[in-house]
């Protein structure tokens, strides 16, 4: 794209340059982290993301520009709001500074290239689908049709991943889930009288645009990811709070965001061990 592919990778680029670019995409991605902390906050409660100047959230006191700024205000204001002096919530700029971390890694491993810009969009999305999941245990539709219109988009531009294998990456975990979470349903809802599933159909339809993303080999290896770090994350947040439920979603955002650095490489390196083993 633009006649920059390979250009960070190149062992004629010098390294002042990629200082400098690696500064700027991270400058970007917390200014655009600050839009999806409005987001994650206003968008369950159906809150325009645009009108409504940010505010604190206990006094309503306006924020002023000054205070606007990624990270580096809230820093400076000591994580407090300048009109009340109340505690101003530490994941702001946490959102902000993983978002631009994302940007910067999406960069370091696919260099300049279409398939890299739409990988952004796709790593912001999924921290909006993770932090709002964990807030409400809802996914959010909408975000995860950005998600697969991204996907859309990556298959007419790129070709990253076969339409095939775009196909069955969308199918291969998203059948298993809904197939477990019907089960799970039905299960439960007779043992227990509750009407909830294991998996819930959220998830399912975030694998299906997952999938779509990744392809067959990655969006596995992003299931395992996120099955795995759910298992862990559900045994310390159990023994915090001592309760069992907790949101599906952020574990395979983490997943899904993995896999889209280097879900093929690991997927290669396991079918290798396993050749190696057969041999």
């Amino acid at each position: 794209m633009f006649g920059f592919e390979n250009m960070l990778h190149s062992e004629f680029t010098e390294l002042p340059f990629k200082i400098m670019f690696y500064l700027i995409v991270f400058l970007y991605g917390i200014c655009i982290g600050s839009f999806l902390n409005v987001v994650i906050l206003r968008l369950p409660r159906h809150e325009s993301l645009i009108k409504r100047s940010s505010h604190c959230m206990t006094c309503g006191a306006k924020i002023r520009p000054v205070d606007l700024i990624p990270v580096f205000s809230w820093i400076a204001l000591k994580g407090r709001c300048h009109s009340c002096g109340e505690r101003i919530s530490p994941r702001y700029p946490v959102v902000e500074s993983l978002n631009g971390i994302l940007y910067v890694l999406t960069f370091a491993v696919m260099d300049i290239n279409t398939e890299s810009i739409i990988t952004c969009g796709v790593m912001s999305l999924l921290i909006v689908v993770g932090f709002m999941d964990w807030d409400t245990m809802e996914i959010d539709m909408v975000i995860v049709g950005l998600i697969f219109l991204l996907a859309v988009v990556s298959a007419l531009l790129t070709d990253s991943v076969p339409l095939k294998h775009r196909i069955i990456g969308s199918l291969v975990i998203s059948v298993p889930f809904f197939v477990i979470g019907e089960v799970s349903r039905s299960f439960i809802k007779k043992k227990y009288g509750e009407d909830f599933r294991a998996i819930e159909l959220g998830d399912t339809i975030l694998m299906i645009a997952g999938g779509a993303f990744l392809g067959t080999q990655a969006v596995i290896v992003s299931a395992l990811i996120g099955i795995v770090s759910a298992a862990v994350g559900g045994l310390l947040y159990k023994r915090v709070t001592g309760q069992s439920k907790f949101a599906f979603g952020p574990f395979l955002s983490i997943g899904i965001a993995v896999s889209s650095l280097w879900g093929n490489g690991i997927a290669q390196w396991y079918l290798g061990l396993l050749a190696e083993k057969v041999q």
